[in-house]
């Protein structure tokens, strides 16, 4: 369960990565952004008037006048498309960001849980040889507690040696 519910510490690292990302974002992205929207949206304002003056001014030639507020208003919603795509794009992001730090986390858990598993697989194994050693060892002592078996295992083993 633990693998699943956020630390503490966690959450607030990763809150105040988020504030810091937010006030970087503030200070460099945004500003510019918001000021190039804004100074495009007083152009295109100024270009409105001064096309509705030339209307009242000139008939004739208001099917260039026209054309031109087409295209400030295209160039309006262009700006506002590529701003929009831009933070959707930074969103993604920080999201692609966030992701591969919890694929990092997970990995490293499973890692320490292996090597856990491990170092707890060698402890058995070795104490289990010590209580194999400890089991022979009294069971030796029990086959050869008598001096007839003594004796018996000394000349088996004698005859051993001799026939190599």
């Amino acid at each position: 369960m633990d693998l699943v519910t956020p630390d503490l510490g966690l959450l607030f690292w990763t809150g105040l990565v988020f504030c810091l990302l937010l006030l970087v974002l503030t200070k460099f992205a945004w500003k510019p952004i918001l000021g190039a929207v804004n100074e495009r949206e007083q152009k295109i304002a100024e270009s409105l008037e001064l096309a509705e003056k030339t209307k009242a001014e000139m008939l004739q030639l208001q099917s260039e006048n026209e054309a031109l507020l087409k295209e400030a208003r295209a160039q309006r919603d262009s700006i506002l498309k590529d701003a929009k795509s831009i933070s959707d794009k930074m969103i993604e992001e920080s999201k692609e960001k966030a992701r591969i730090e919890a694929e990092k986390i997970v990995n490293s858990a499973r890692e320490q849980i292996s090597s856990e598993k491990i170092q707890a697989i060698q402890e058995l194994k070795s104490h289990v040889a010590g209580l194999s050693l400890e089991i022979a060892e009294k069971v030796i002592r029990t086959e050869l507690s008598s001096d007839n078996k003594q004796k018996e295992l000394v000349e088996k083993l004698s005859d051993d040696i001799n026939m190599n």
